[in-house]
């Protein structure tokens, strides 16, 4: 069994371990010929996140058979947060089941990996109605906005116009959004939609992945999970899924 991986700096490799790590404490993760793939889903099965590194990606990418491989996700990170940004981040695995992980040109760190608890995960089958695709940076001052009066964010479409709302006990908020706006690239909808998500989830993985994206795609349909698609340039696809707040 070969395998070897090295990135070209480490951003892109921090952005993913720091997604996963708002959702799981343990990971595996995929290696195949093409690439390396994680997919999982948080305790409560409320959020899930799918991710797709293809082998082009990499600075320098190996692996000659199908292999998975465990880690504890903030044992991993940080060995990832000691690599400055030009910082290449090699991993293998060794003949002693150990994670080897280089930083940099002189730092090189030994983990022990762990037994892998993975089920395969299917991918919600959803018909989305409505897409807004935007700048992450809009979309992260979107969310700050509304979490000064609510947990949740409320998604509106009405003939293809779009609206971010929340409210608590401390009062309400609505952010209209417009397609003039440039920080707006697409609004558009197939039928009128709505959708309440938890910023509980929202945040943190806007946060870890956000700076790293440039544009952000959210698709969802009334009462149904709300997909967002990462668009950053050197990871093929993170897709995180998050399950709408139903009303008791």
């Amino acid at each position: 069994m070969t395998f070897g991986a090295k990135t070209n700096g480490s951003d892109d490799l921090k952005a993913i371990i720091s997604a996963i790590s708002t959702l799981v404490e343990e990971a595996t993760f995929v290696a195949t010929a093409e690439g390396i793939t994680f997919r999982g889903m948080d305790p409560s099965h409320v959020a899930l996140i799918d991710i797709s590194w293809p082998n082009s990606a990499f600075e320098k990418y190996e692996c000659d058979s199908d292999i998975k491989f465990g880690v504890r996700i903030d044992e991993f990170s940080k060995l990832i947060k000691r690599a400055d940004k030009k910082d290449s981040i090699e991993i293998s695995i060794s003949e002693q089941n150990m994670l080897l992980v280089t930083v940099g040109k002189n730092k090189k760190y030994k983990m022990r990996l762990i037994e892998s608890s993975a089920t395969d995960t299917p991918l919600p089958k959803i018909p989305y109605d409505t897409k807004i695709t935007l700048s992450s940076s809009k979309f992260d001052k979107i969310l700050g906005d509304v979490q000064v009066v609510s947990d949740y964010l409320t998604i509106q479409t009405i003939d293809s116009k779009a609206d971010f709302s929340g409210k608590g006990d401390s009062g309400e908020v609505v952010i209209d959004i417009d397609k003039d706006d440039e920080d707006i690239e697409e609004i558009s909808s197939k039928a009128d939609s709505i959708g309440t998500y938890s910023l509980e989830y929202l945040n943190p993985v806007i946060k870890a992945v956000g700076s790293n994206a440039g544009l952000i795609t959210c698709e969802f349909s009334s009462a149904k999970p709300l997909r967002i698609e990462f668009k950053v340039a050197n990871i093929g696809r993170i897709h995180f899924y998050l399950a709408p707040r139903v009303e008791s």
